[in-house]
C-alpha cells in the first residue's frame, strides 16, 4: 500500500472497443498501471458521469455500467468488479469543505470511461474504485479549483485519474482515419500539450483558443483535464506526456502523468491500431 505521494494522470479513452483491444494506447495504460505504487483507492473524474451536481459514488460494489448501444456483445460482456470505498465519499466531502459533495450510494457505479481504462491499467479489478461527477452546472475555472483541492488525498494513498479526450467532437469524426487528427484538432492539442507542460493551470483557458469549438462541441470529455492541471497547479509542477495520438481525426487521445518518472517500458509496439467501430454507430449518440 502506497505511503508516499501518489501520481496522478488524464488519460484520453476514446472508442470503448479500447477495453478488447490491444494498441500502443493499451499498452500505455498497462505501463501506468505497472509503475504506479499499488494505491489504497482509484478516484476517477469520468466524462461520461455527467450531471448536475457534484457527487462521489458511496457504494461498496459499485455496478459496471455499459452506458452505449450498438456495439457488439462482447463489450456489454466486460465486467470491471473492482470494491467501492464508501468511507472515501466523508474524506473528498472534508477535504474539499466549503465545495458541496453528495453521496451516490445507488444511481451510479463504474462507467466506460472509468473500467474501459482500468480494466489495462489494474486488470485485477482488486483496487477500489469511486468515481467523482462532472458538475455540469459550473465553469471550468470551478472544476480546475476542485481539482486543485483534491491534492491532499493523494497522501493518503489516493490515485485521480480523469479519463476523457481532450479533443472529442463525435460529429466529426472521419471511419477511413483511424490513427489520423485533422488539422484543427492538431492544433488544439498542441497547445494543450505546451500549456500541460509547462503551466498546466492555463489550459482552463483553451476557450479562447480558434479551434476550441470544434475540438470542445461539448465540455464533458475535456473537463477531466482540468482536474490533473489543477492538481498540478495546487503541487507547483508540471505534467509529462504517457501517450500522444489521434483516431477517427477529431479524437485526441493524449494522456498525461504527473509525478510519475517518464515510462519507456509500454510493451509491444507493433499493435498501433485502433479497434474498429462498428458502422451503424451513429457518431453523435455513441458515447465514445
Amino acid at each position: 500500500m502506497a505511503t508516499e505521494l501518489m501520481p496522478a494522470a488524464f488519460l484520453g479513452h476514446g472508442n470503448p472497443m479500447n477495453a478488447l483491444g490491444h494498441n500502443r494506447y493499451t499498452e500505455a495504460w498497462r505501463a501506468f498501471g505497472r509503475s504506479v505504487p499499488r494505491p489504497r483507492a482509484i478516484l476517477v473524474v469520468s466524462a461520461h458521469w455527467y450531471v448536475n451536481a457534484t457527487a462521489v459514488t458511496a457504494m461498496p460494489r459499485p455496478r459496471t455500467i455499459h452506458d452505449f448501444y450498438g456495439f457488439p456483445e462482447e463489450l456489454f460482456a466486460v465486467q470491471y468488479p473492482a470494491p467501492g470505498l464508501p468511507e472515501l465519499a466523508g474524506e473528498i466531502s472534508d477535504t474539499v469543505h466549503p465545495t458541496w459533495v453528495g453521496a451516490d450510494v445507488d444511481s451510479w457505479g463504474i462507467d466506460h470511461g472509468t473500467w474501459s481504462v482500468l480494466v489495462h491499467a489494474f486488470p485485477d479489478a482488486s483496487i477500489p474504485v469511486v468515481q467523482l461527477s462532472i458538475n455540469a452546472d459550473k465553469g471550468f475555472d470551478y472544476h480546475l479549483e476542485l481539482g486543485a483541492k483534491l491534492a491532499p488525498l493523494r497522501e493518503s494513498g489516493v490515485l485521480v485519474i480523469g479519463s476523457g479526450n481532450i479533443v472529442h467532437n463525435l460529429r466529426g469524426m472521419n471511419w477511413d482515419l483511424p490513427d489520423a487528427g485533422f488539422d484543427w484538432a492538431q492544433r488544439f492539442d498542441e497547445d494543450a500539450k505546451t500549456r500541460m507542460l509547462t503551466e498546466p493551470i492555463d489550459v482552463v483557458r483553451l476557450d479562447a483558443h480558434g479551434d476550441f469549438r470544434r475540438a470542445v462541441p461539448t465540455p464533458d470529455h475535456f473537463i477531466p483535464l482540468l482536474y490533473l492541471a489543477g492538481l498540478a497547479g495546487a503541487g507547483g509542477g508540471s505534467t509529462d506526456v504517457l501517450i500522444d495520438g489521434y483516431t477517427y481525426g477529431s479524437l485526441s487521445m493524449t494522456a498525461y502523468t504527473l509525478g510519475l518518472p517518464t515510462i519507456t517500458d509500454m510493451g509491444p509496439t507493433s499493435a498501433d491500431e485502433q479497434p474498429p467501430v462498428p458502422a451503424d454507430v451513429p457518431p453523435d449518440t455513441s458515447k465514445i
